[in-house]
């Protein structure tokens, strides 16, 4: 029969295990660095902000493309100029739809 103790033990190994691959999964999912050059205006399909967070060590904006997620520094003139684009583009779009309303 196995004793509580080992019992316990492999739980809690088995909960560590878990909640390590969670946060290893987050931190590969977030930007690291940012982008070296620009992207094209017509390949972005979209945008969302990172903050900066114990897994996340920069802010960034990250550009979705067919190709994928771009990270770019909201520093640079372009990068918030491509934001603001988009951002002026969709609320054109909502404004057009509520009209059709």
């Amino acid at each position: 029969m196995i004793s509580i103790k080992v019992t316990v033990m492999v739980a809690t190994l088995i909960t560590l295990c878990i909640l390590s691959t969670d946060t290893h999964a987050t931190y590969l999912g977030c930007c690291r660095r940012y982008m070296v050059g620009r992207i094209r205006f017509p390949d972005i399909k979209g945008f969302s902000v990172q903050n900066h967070s114990e897994l996340c060590p920069v802010v960034a904006i990250i550009f979705h493309t067919a190709k994928g997620k771009r990270c770019a520094n909201p520093a640079l003139e372009w990068v918030m100029d491509y934001v603001n684009r988009i951002e002026y583009i969709s609320l054109k779009v909502h404004q057009k739809a509520t009209e059709m309303d």
